[in-house]
């Protein structure tokens, strides 16, 4: 299994623990990065704080777009399965929109019934089709390159103007 989809599925099992303990998310996270058994990775990491910082969000999506569905009438593994499907789409840059959504479904396919594979491939690919309107700053999340690379462009840019 490749490394990231390692990773989306240690990052599924801490938020999915999360859930069902009615624990804080980033806290359980900080505990299970220090325990590091099973270890953590930065990318899971990444894909369980990108979920949270966009929970209210990707949960707004997820209840105005699942046809006949309540996010609470959603198995546990499925919402969050799709909350990484969705932090993934639309704020995780480096991840090609197809990626996201196949690896979705895969672990839908793994872990869920059998309706969920389908159920998480439909609602995953009419948020893709609504990606445009759906956030006004869809953009790649800022790295460290891409802030370094913005600061040289407008340090060149005010040399240029002075």
């Amino acid at each position: 299994m490749p490394a990231r989809s390692k990773a989306r599925k240690r990052a599924l099992d801490v938020l999915y623990e999360a859930e069902l303990r009615g624990e804080p998310v980033l806290e359980l996270l900080d505990e299970r990065v220090a325990d590091a058994s099973p270890p953590v990775s930065p990318y899971a990491a990444g894909l369980v704080r990108g979920v949270q910082q966009h929970r209210d969000r990707i949960d707004e999506l997820l209840a105005a777009h699942a046809t006949d569905w309540t996010l609470d009438r959603m198995p546990a593994v499925d919402r969050n399965i799709l909350r990484i499907g969705v932090y993934e789409l639309l704020w995780a840059g480096d991840v090609p929109d197809a990626v996201a959504i196949s690896e979705a479904v895969q672990l839908a396919r793994s872990l869920s019934t059998d309706a969920s594979p389908a159920f998480v491939n439909g609602l995953l690919a009419r948020l893709l089709e609504l990606k445009p309107t759906l956030l006004p700053e869809t953009t790649p999340e800022t790295t460290p390159e891409t802030r370094a690379e913005t600061t040289a462009e407008t340090t060149a840019e005010d040399q240029t103007a002075s």
